[in-house]
Parts: C-alpha cells; sequence; structure tokens
C-alpha cells in the first residue's frame, strides 16, 4: 500500500501532469461520450437522432457511472467532469508507481517512471490519433488505469483482482479492455513457456490465439464516406514517421530486454518479450485489415490501438530504466531532462488549443467565442431546438475542437467528424448519416432558402453560423466568431 508521502507526491504529479497538458472538458470525443450522460440526467435533452452517440454509450457504464456520481455528490455538472478527469489522471500514474516496482528496486527508479507518465500523457501515439491521456474526462483514461492495474495483478499472480479490472474496464471501455485482456494471457502463457527447462521465448507465439468477433457488415456508400474522415484505422494510409511510431517501441523493446537480461532483471526481460510479441501482432493484424477490401469491416476491431497499452508500458519500464541508469540520484540531469520535456508538452499543448484556456476551470467564464455561444443556446433556447452547423466545424479557426452537443446540450443534424466516427464503429447508422451529411454539402454557400429546406425535411429550427453569417435571419447571439440564428417561415 502506498504511504501518506507516496501518496501526497503523487497529488503533485497529477497537479503538475494538469498544468502541463490543460484541460479542455468539451473537447474532441466530448462529442461522443458526454451527450450520454447528460441524457441519463435529463432524459428530455437530445430529442432527435441520439443514436449518435448512444449506440456507443449504451455498450458501457460510463454513462451512468458519471451521472450517478453528479446525483450523489449534488455536484454541478461540469465541477464532477474535472474531479474525474483528476482522479483518473491520480489513478494511472498510481497504476504507473505499483507496477514499476515490479521491476525495479529503487525508489528513483518507480518515481523517474512515473514522472516520465505524467509529463508524457498528451504524447500522440504514432497515427491512432490517440493519446496516452486525453485532456478530459473519456472511458479510455478510466480504461487505461484499469489496464494497467489489471497487467500489474497478473504479473504478481494476482488473477482475481487482475479479472476484476479487466471487467471494470470492459464495462467502461469494451474496446480497449480486449488490449490489456491480450497481454495479460500472453504474459501467462510465456510465464508458464518460460518455466519449462527446454522452452524458448519464440515457442510462444504458437501458443496465442486471436479470437475475433463475426463483425462483418455490408458496407454501403455512406460507410465508404464515413471511413474516409478516419483513415487513421488504416496503417497504410499512415505518414512513414507514423510507421516510425508503430515500430520503434518494439525495437526499443528488444534493445531493453538485452539490457535487462544482462542485470538478471527477469520480470523485466520477460515483460519486454511479451510487449515486442504483442507489438508484431497487432501491427500484422492490421496490415491483414488494411490491404484486402473484403477485411475493411475489421477496421473496427481497430488493432492499432493496441499502441496505447504498448506506449504506456514502454513510457514506464523505459522511464525506470532512464532513472536507473541514467539519471541516478544527479539533480541537473532530472531537470536537464524533464524541464525542456514538460515545455516541449506544454507548448504543444497551447499550439492545438491557442483560442482556450490552458486549464478550462469549471467556476470560470470560457474564453473561447465558440465555447461563449455554445453556452448562450444552452440557456436561451429550448431544450428540444434541433440545429444545423457547418458539418465540419471542429477544424474552424478558433474552434479548438470544442464540441457543439455536449456544451450545448441541444440535438443537431449530423457532422463530419464525430458522428462518422460512430459510423465507423457502428456501420447500419451510414446511411443516416451520409444523408444528414449531403444535406449540410456546400454550406459555407447556404442561403436561408437551404436552412429552410433544413428546417422543412429534419425540424431544424436555429443555425450556428460563422461571423458575419447569412442575410436574411434574426440572430438573437452574436460575438466576434459566431453568430446563433432562428430559422423563421
Amino acid at each position: 500500500m502506498p504511504t501518506f508521502k507516496t501518496i501526497a507526491r503523487l497529488l503533485l504529479l497529477t497537479l503538475g501532469a494538469l498544468a502541463i497538458h490543460g484541460y479542455h472538458p468539451y473537447a474532441e470525443d466530448a462529442e461522443i461520450y458526454l451527450p450520454g450522460v447528460e441524457k441519463v440526467l435529463h432524459p428530455e435533452f437530445f430529442p432527435f437522432h441520439a443514436e449518435f452517440f448512444q449506440t456507443q454509450g449504451n455498450l458501457t457504464l460510463f454513462s451512468r457511472l458519471i451521472a450517478f456520481s453528479v446525483r450523489l455528490s449534488h455536484l454541478p455538472f461540469d465541477h464532477a467532469l474535472f474531479l474525474w478527469h483528476l482522479f483518473s489522471i491520480f489513478m494511472l500514474l498510481l497504476a504507473s508507481w505499483k507496477l514499476v516496482a515490479r521491476f525495479f528496486s529503487s525508489e528513483s527508479a518507480r518515481w523517474g517512471a512515473v514522472a516520465l507518465t505524467a509529463a508524457l500523457l498528451t504524447l500522440p501515439l504514432a497515427g491512432t490519433a490517440l493519446y496516452v491521456m486525453d485532456q478530459y474526462l473519456n472511458p479510455r483514461n478510466l480504461a487505461a488505469f484499469a489496464g494497467l492495474f489489471a497487467v500489474q495483478n497478473v504479473i504478481d499472480g494476482r488473477l482475481v483482482r487482475a479479472a476484476t479490472w479487466l471487467i471494470f474496464a470492459v464495462f467502461i471501455h469494451p474496446l480497449m479492455v480486449w488490449f490489456a485482456l491480450s497481454f495479460c494471457l500472453l504474459w501467462l502463457v510465456f510465464s508458464r513457456l518460460e518455466a519449462r527447462p527446454t522452452s524458448t521465448t519464440t515457442a510462444a507465439a504458437p501458443a496465442f490465439l486471436v479470437f475475433l468477433p463475426k463483425i462483418f457488415y455490408p458496407a454501403s456508400t455512406g460507410y465508404h464516406e464515413a471511413i474516409r474522415f478516419h483513415e487513421n484505422h488504416y496503417i497504410l494510409q499512415w505518414q512513414w514517421y507514423e510507421w516510425l511510431g508503430a515500430i520503434a517501441p518494439i525495437l526499443i523493446f528488444w534493445l531493453l530486454e538485452r539490457l535487462a537480461g544482462k542485470r538478471g532483471m527477469v520480470l523485466a526481460a520477460r515483460a519486454c518479450r511479451v510487449l515486442m510479441f504483442y507489438g508484431i501482432v497487432y501491427f500484422f493484424a492490421a496490415l491483414v485489415i488494411s490491404i484486402p477490401q473484403r477485411f475493411e469491416a475489421l477496421a473496427r476491431l481497430q488493432p492499432l490501438r493496441s499502441l496505447h497499452l504498448l506506449y504506456m508500458l514502454l513510457i514506464i519500464i523505459g522511464g525506470g530504466f532512464l532513472a536507473e541508469y541514467v539519471l541516478k540520484n544527479r539533480v541537473w540531469r532530472w531537470l536537464g531532462l524533464f524541464v525542456p520535456l514538460c515545455a516541449g508538452m506544454f507548448l504543444a499543448q497551447r499550439s492545438l488549443f491557442p483560442a482556450s484556456d490552458h486549464v478550462e476551470w469549471p467556476w470560470a467564464k470560457p474564453k473561447n467565442l465558440w465555447e461563449q455561444a455554445f453556452i448562450w443556446i444552452r440557456n436561451s433556447t429550448p431544450s428540444d431546438a434541433i440545429f444545423a452547423i457547418d458539418p465540419v466545424y471542429i477544424e474552424l479557426p478558433g474552434e479548438d475542437t470544442v464540441a457543439f452537443r455536449p456544451l450545448a446540450e441541444r440535438s443537431s443534424i449530423a457532422d463530419g467528424y464525430k458522428d462518422s466516427g460512430t459510423v465507423s464503429m457502428f456501420p447500419p447508422l451510414a446511411d443516416l448519416w451520409w444523408e444528414q451529411f449531403q444535406a449540410e454539402r456546400n454550406w459555407k454557400n447556404f442561403t436561408v432558402a437551404d436552412f429552410r429546406r433544413l428546417r422543412d425535411r429534419y425540424g431544424v429550427n436555429w443555425v450556428v453560423l460563422q461571423w458575419p453569417g447569412v442575410a436574411g435571419l434574426e440572430c438573437p447571439y452574436q460575438n466576434q466568431a459566431v453568430m446563433v440564428c432562428r430559422i423563421g417561415p
């Protein structure tokens, strides 16, 4: 059990991670996950095509868990999200601290691994469009620390505890849990084979079987159009440096395995061997689903997400080796590594969210003009209002990937980026998405007549526009970037 001193250090690192990486509660995939929480709290919300977020949300307990905590605590929604985010960072660092102790005995190695994890939370993972941990609450963040706790317990031989963490993870994020589970199974196989005097590392390869669910679904035009927004699912679409990000960890683990073997670090060496095999299996799985078109539907399994666990363990094990054999007890070496590293990560986040506060405190008025407009919508329009917004609004300058639905708490026609992500996982929604997306084509040239067409077809009665808007609309709200307009008769 961690001591009070350890918990205090982990809390300080949690706050340090927040300061480095920032906090943006309604960014990016919040469009997918938070409306489900709000729907549980307020069933009257989102009367128009809630399936774009509920189809995925209904597979997990994430929405119900967060909603239950809001009701139980009586905290404002934004405050609850903030505390959950801090909790997820703390738990990831705690899991890292416990896991690295299985490989290294020294305190410096432990804290080197944890500090490196805290510094690299928003490290992009090759071409997957994932981070180690996002700047906002979502199921991946909770599944991440659950996966590390499962790995730690399976290494300890505590299989019931490992299974408990995996069960928690499967109810939070049914996709991400399989990567932690596959590592745990591989660890058990390697442990058994290496216990035999005549067995070798390579003998473990035939013992690992990958079971794939039957998820084939006839691909429609809408589905093909949706996956064009998510080419990161296909490794053949990656840039060369993204390929390097997928291959380099395997090579690094090979080097670390040799180093650990020379120093008699049995568990660390085994972990590196397991991770090499794990990385190779998923790398070739990604190639298989990218080449023949008949395997296109298998992209929904997203084997490249295996890099999430691979990178977390690379940071933990690599951080331990770095602290143990390079940084040692030399303060200037620690500062020489972490000061520029943390500064670089901070500046990278500022470049991603230039129009927003670095930490969007739940009690503070947002700086971002799009957020201000969405909050006005939440406070000033009927809860059953249906909105239209630029289908690629999330990439507009100054928008900073702020998600409309969860912040405005209003229904909207399908967008290009996030709703297409749902379609890529659930092809039966493809035709519905494609129809709505097509209806908003040529958005930048829309006139009042086009907006009235959306009203007649989908019941849209409000529209969010970039300033200076469109002549002929009544716009009760506007700022320097955004106008919120009513579609009249």
